[in-house]
């Protein structure tokens, strides 16, 4: 029997219908274009989001030398610490949250809203008129800059292959070195001869100019839209666990004794909220944090070597300072210009890890040699603190740097290419979150070592403690910070040689042509 032709007719219009809505679209992109991308138009999204990282690289350390003055301003040095721990909790609870809304929504439309609550929570800040303000103000700052790197990571994971993804670890390297070197300098110069507000009102240009480089370049990346559904009640318990863990790591031994009612009622609390979310996990169809993400073991491994490398670096960037100054006896300047080989030699080495990942077939045997000098150069200062010249202990950083910037561009890259890209976003906040939450738990521990070593209490802060001890009671206090640091590295490398050297997805870029059109690049596959 034909079918009627009316029929028919509706059956070729619902199959055009599917067509189409298979189509991949993209925000202010035509789906024809996600494979066009081409050499200059992948440089300029790079440029684009470089300044937008830049914003939330430079809060974090133009700050610092601005807190005395802030503190004597408002007449309040006790809560001073919160101006940079409201910054800390907030947009380390909120990272991978940005990730997972980037793969419903878009990166172009979840990176502005970043900006634009980032540049509010600027203003706020330089128009606070007292302390609780300003920290009020810091942790709405917070909830925008916590997605500005995450999503900066997944956006050039959207438009360049796995294999040439190291490569581009340069730019970011590049940001990060002007931030962590330029950052307190700036910082200083405002607050001595102008204002510390200035430190605040100098995103209102920076970001506007993100807001345009990334709202014009990020109308090209590819996005697949998906249907997925958040899930709001694990973020807030993801959230409820992540923040209450970090006020008892902030506070324990400072504020109040380890072993006091209140540190054991936020850990208490931290356990009880880390097992609800364990428990929507599995109790709901699309959980927070996707099991395939959490179960994949090249993800878990990668996650945990790359969060123990950032909390070394963390720690020793707060710690290393205190160092100079009382074991070492320099100035204050000096010991942040001392700081600079640690620094850059981290960014030089996570630069040409990256860019040596596009051409080697074993990318792991990099960091693993990395880490394992690392761990030997910690050594070195755990035996002798205060014995080591000048010159011998910033060598001996310099090789620390050199390592553990090796295992930041495998760890991203490598966690990158065993996520499907609808998990992308995900996958990287996720990493970026457990990042930060290690890294301030390495520093509570690590403060916890020079209290104890220095016969420390509650209430009393780490360097007024250092400035008071004898010769021999800092170089005991800081030969276990070393030891410390080189055991968590020695965690990373462990997970380093657990995590599955898969091949990276995608050939390599081929040269830009000498003349002629540009050579499109295809975007990766899933």
């Amino acid at each position: 029997m034909t079918p009627p032709k009316s029929t028919a007719k509706s059956k070729a219009k619902n199959k055009a219908r599917e067509g189409k809505s298979s189509e991949p679209k993209s925000s202010g992109m035509k789906s024809s274009e996600l494979k066009t991308l081409t050499h200059p138009e992948i440089r300029a999204i790079v440029i684009g989001i470089m300044l937008a990282m830049f914003l939330g690289a430079l809060d974090q350390t133009i700050v610092a030398t601005a807190l005395p003055t802030i503190g004597r301003t408002f007449s309040d040095v006790e809560n001073l610490s919160w101006v940079v721990t409201a910054y800390l909790l907030t947009s380390t609870a909120v990272t991978p949250l940005y990730g997972k809304l980037s793969d419903i929504h878009g990166r172009r439309v979840v990176m502005l809203a970043g900006i634009v609550i980032f540049v509010a929570g600027s203003v706020a800040c330089a128009l606070a008129p007292n302390m609780i303000a300003l920290v009020l103000a810091r942790g709405l700052q917070g909830v925008g800059g916590g997605g500005l790197m995450a999503l900066s990571q997944t956006i050039v994971a959207d438009i360049v292959s796995p294999r040439e993804r190291g490569r581009y670890q340069g730019y970011i390297g590049a940001v990060f070195a002007v931030a962590s070197i330029g950052g307190p300098v700036l910082g200083g110069f405002l607050t001595e001869h102008l204002h510390w507000s200035l430190i605040f009102w100098i995103n209102l240009p920076l970001g506007f100019g993100a807001l345009y480089m990334t709202g014009n370049a990020l109308k090209r990346v590819p996005f697949h839209p998906r249907r997925h559904r958040l899930d709001m009640l694990g973020a807030v318990l993801l959230m409820t666990a992540a923040v209450t863990l970090m006020l008892a790591l902030t506070w324990g031994g400072r504020r109040f004794d380890w072993i006091s009612g209140q540190i054991f009622l936020l850990l208490a609390g931290s356990g009880v909220a880390w097992g609800l979310f364990a428990w929507r996990l599995v109790a709901t169809a699309e959980p927070f944090l996707p099991l395939a993400v959490l179960g994949n073991a090249v993800v878990r491994c990668a996650t945990l070597a790359g969060a123990c490398g950032m909390a070394t670096l963390v720690g020793m960037t707060i710690f290393v300072p205190l160092y100079f100054e009382v074991v070492m006896h320099l100035s204050a300047s000096q010991s942040g210009l001392a700081l600079i080989p640690l620094m850059s030699t981290t960014v030089i080495s996570s630069t040409l890890t990256g860019h040596a990942m596009s051409h080697v077939t074993h990318y792991k045997r990099m960091p693993l040699i990395g880490l394992a000098v690392a761990i030997m150069a910690l050594g070195a200062l755990a035996i002798w603190p205060a014995s080591t010249p000048m010159f011998g202990v910033i060598v001996l950083l310099a090789v620390v740097g050199c390592g553990i910037g090796t295992i930041f561009p495998v760890s991203t890259v490598g966690m990158q290419n065993a996520v499907a890209r609808a998990q992308m976003g995900v996958a990287t906040g996720a990493a970026n979150f457990f990042r930060a939450l290690f890294s301030a738990l390495v520093v509570a521990v690590l403060g916890a070592i020079v209290l104890g070593g220095l016969g420390g209490v509650a209430g009393v802060s780490v360097e007024t403690l250092a400035r008071t001890a004898s010769a021999p009671e800092l170089a005991h206090a800081f030969r276990y910070v070393f030891v410390a640091a080189a055991l968590v590295l020695a965690f990373g490398l462990s997970f380093l040689i657990g995590m599955e050297e898969r091949p990276l997805r995608g050939p390599s870029l081929p040269p830009p042509a000498p003349a002629g059109p540009a050579t499109p690049i295809q975007s990766p596959a899933e």
